[in-house]
């Protein structure tokens, strides 16, 4: 079984993540949903997903976002993360969410609602996903600073907005969001 969730879909800057994951080990009863989840038990738990998950990752980059809307910037990413795990067509799926984002050629996947809190695969996705997007983001901001990456990770905060104000938008910002196309 195999099960997909993403993280920075809501964003305003830096790329979209989705982590296909695929139990190969006895899962951690302590994983859940990473929203629910501290930062520090996210952390605790990346060794165990690592060490009972085979994982693939699907990264769509802001101008991919830009190019093609959200909604096929999420197919992407799902085929990307699938693609890296190398999925096959009968696995069965499970996907955090309401809309199958999958490519057609995958033949049994449900897409469940808070699937990350319900289904322990899922929930490594979800962990998993969050920890790695939110290094990436702390990373950018050592190469953007001023902007408070490594707090808001790209989400619309008071901060974010004030730092756009100050600083400009930046070559990690989603420009096709009405957010920051307002700031263009």
């Amino acid at each position: 079984m195999i099960g997909i969730d993403e993280v920075g879909r809501g964003c305003w800057a830096g790329p979209l993540l989705v982590v296909a994951a695929r139990q190969v080990k006895e899962l951690s009863p302590l994983l859940a949903d990473s929203k629910v989840l501290t930062k520090k038990r996210r952390l605790a738990l990346m060794e165990s997903i690592q060490q009972t998950c085979q994982l693939g990752e699907g990264w769509v980059e802001p101008a991919e976002i830009d190019a093609l809307g959200l909604t096929a910037a999420m197919r992407l990413a799902v085929k990307r993360a699938l693609q890296a795990l190398d999925a096959q067509p009968n696995e069965p799926i499970i996907m955090d969410g309401n809309f199958n984002y999958c490519p057609p050629q995958y033949l049994s996947v449900a897409c469940i609602i808070d699937a990350d809190a319900e289904h322990p695969i899922v929930g490594a996705a979800s962990i998993f996903a969050k920890v790695t997007r939110d290094q990436f983001m702390t990373n950018l901001a050592l190469e953007q600073p001023g902007y408070g990456f490594e707090k808001h990770v790209g989400y619309g905060t008071k901060a974010h907005i004030t730092a756009l104000h100050e600083l400009g938008v930046s070559s990690s910002h989603r420009k096709s969001y009405k957010p920051i196309q307002a700031l263009l």
